[in-house]
C-alpha cells in the first residue's frame, strides 16, 4: 500500500501550510488516517487522526492550530497546519489503517515542515 505525502517547505513562524496525503481509492475508503511527525532527534510522535466517517482527534499541542480532513472523492487527506512554530518542525508522516485512534500499518514517506524566520 503506497501513501503520498506532500506540502511540506519551510515557513515563518505564525505561517501556514497545508499537506496532503493519497493512496488508491479502495484503501482510502476503507481506512482510519492519521498524521505523525518526527522533529529533529525526536521520537515519532501522533499528530492527529480522522476515522472513516469523519470524526477527529487531536494532540493537545495543535489543537485550534491544525485540522485535519478527507475528501473520499479525492482520496486525499490534509493537515491545514496554521500558526506554525518552531516547535512544529518536523518530518511529517501519513499513516492509514483499520482502526480509529490506532496506529495502522500503512505509511507515507514524510514531508518536512520547517518553521523557521
Amino acid at each position: 500500500v503506497q501513501l503520498q505525502a506532500s506540502g511540506g517547505g519551510l515557513v515563518q513562524p505564525g505561517g501556514s501550510l497545508r499537506l496532503s496525503c493519497s493512496t488508491s481509492r479502495s484503501i482510502f475508503a476503507a481506512s482510519a488516517l492519521a498524521w505523525f511527525r518526527q522533529g529533529p532527534g525526536e521520537q515519532r510522535e501522533y499528530v492527529a487522526a480522522i476515522s472513516q466517517g469523519g470524526s477527529t482527534n487531536y494532540r493537545d499541542s495543535v489543537k485550534g492550530r491544525f485540522t485535519i480532513s478527507r475528501d473520499n472523492a479525492r482520496s486525499t487527506m490534509y493537515l491545514q497546519m496554521n500558526n506554525l512554530q518552531p516547535e512544529d518542525t518536523a518530518v511529517y508522516y501519513c499513516n492509514a489503517g483499520d482502526y480509529f485512534l490506532q496506529q495502522g500499518p500503512y505509511w507515507g514517506q514524510g514531508t518536512l515542515v520547517t518553521v523557521s524566520s
